[in-house]
């Protein structure tokens, strides 16, 4: 009862952050709007005003003689905080020191809990979204050898993220769907959407139905991307959602191939995993899939075996670019330590 309550909490909080954060954001990109390119350069001064310089006095010898240099530095802006760190999810400790806001790992065979971190919390998700896109495009039976163009309409707008497929590239869906899962193509996830029967809407609509009918409630989808921070998910529907889709052959295949070359208007081109444990001797993964914006934090989803029992781990609102992959490897050295018999389901939940 304790625990729900704090969730509600948790929830509500990041809910409001989310609308105060939404209207600001609409507010910039009115100006933005408005402004034309002297929004851009005004924006372009802002960030470079973030990361201040400094110059540095260094006395050095030369061929024996002292030489003064003074050397200009950069010092970096302020880290920007995740809707996590806003929810106050980093008040939170686990005996694992875990770098992620949120952490879940079940037992894939019988999802009993075997450990779990503010796993109730709905956060944005990033790119982990394109998981259920690979599910929608995978069960509504499409062509996959048929041909779909990137236009204008998949350039993103909202992150400017940058993408190898530029506009008027032609790919298979197979080869769209393999690179957006793969290496979390963000063009090739919109173009998946917008190909699909009534387009983008019709697209996150049947996304958001998925979701109802695999009991992800507190999930819920803007784009097939995941770059808006309005698509959200609890580590616990998340968990679902990797147990859903591992049933599905071509996405464990897709999200765990390490490199694959592809075709776009007829040419090669070579792409590679977003996730470097699939490459690793010492994992065993069956399906992946990583994610990254400010909102989010480094997020990460993935079935693997450890000691023989098959687990899905989900970590999400991790610090630094090695956080999530460190936190996995802490927790399958815990699950190690353990006897299956003695592994029980401790829980650390926010004390807001």
């Amino acid at each position: 009862m304790v625990k729900k309550t704090l969730m509600s909490k948790a929830g509500g909080a990041l809910i409001a952050l989310m609308l105060v954060s939404g209207v600001a954001h609409a507010a910039h990109a009115g100006a933005a709007k408005k402004h034309g390119k002297k929004s851009k350069a005004q924006s372009s001064k802002v960030v470079a005003a973030a990361s201040a310089e400094r110059t540095v006095k260094r006395v050095m010898m030369v061929n024996g003689k002292r030489k003064v240099v003074y050397q200009r530095m950069m010092v970096a802006a302020p880290a920007v905080p995740t809707m996590g760190d806003l929810a106050g999810l980093s008040q939170t400790h686990d005996p694992l020191d875990l770098k992620s806001n949120v952490a879940l790992v079940l037992d894939q065979s019988n999802a009993e809990v075997l450990f779990e971190k503010n796993s109730d919390v709905a956060l944005p998700i990033a790119s982990i979204t394109k998981m259920m896109t690979g599910l929608v495009v995978v069960e509504a039976g499409q062509d996959m050898d048929e041909v779909l163009t990137v236009t204008d309409e998949d350039v993103d707008r909202e992150k400017f993220s940058s993408s190898r497929l530029k506009v008027g590239s032609k790919l298979t869906r197979a080869n769209m769907l393999h690179i957006a899962l793969m290496s979390s193509e963000n063009r090739a996830a919109s173009a998946l959407g917008r190909h699909y029967p009534g387009g983008k809407p019709a697209f996150v609509e049947a996304m958001n139905a998925k979701a109802r009918e695999l009991g992800m409630t507190d999930t819920h989808y803007v784009d097939s991307s995941g770059l808006s921070k309005m698509n959200v998910a609890s580590a616990r529907d998340l968990a679902k959602l990797a147990m859903a889709a591992y049933q599905q052959p071509l996405l464990r295949q897709y999200s765990t191939d390490v490199k694959a070359i592809v075709e776009a208007n007829g040419k090669p081109m070579q792409f590679g995993t977003t996730n470097h444990l699939v490459a690793s001797p010492d994992w065993s993964i069956g399906l992946q899939k990583t994610g990254f914006i400010n909102e989010a934090g480094r997020c990460m989803m993935m079935q693997a075996v450890i000691e023989g029992r098959a687990v899905i781990m989900v970590f999400l609102d991790s610090k630094g670019k090695q956080a999530r992959a460190a936190d996995a490897g802490r927790m399958r050295k815990w699950l190690e330590a353990l006897k299956p018999a003695s592994l029980s389901a401790p829980s650390y939940s926010t004390g807001m």
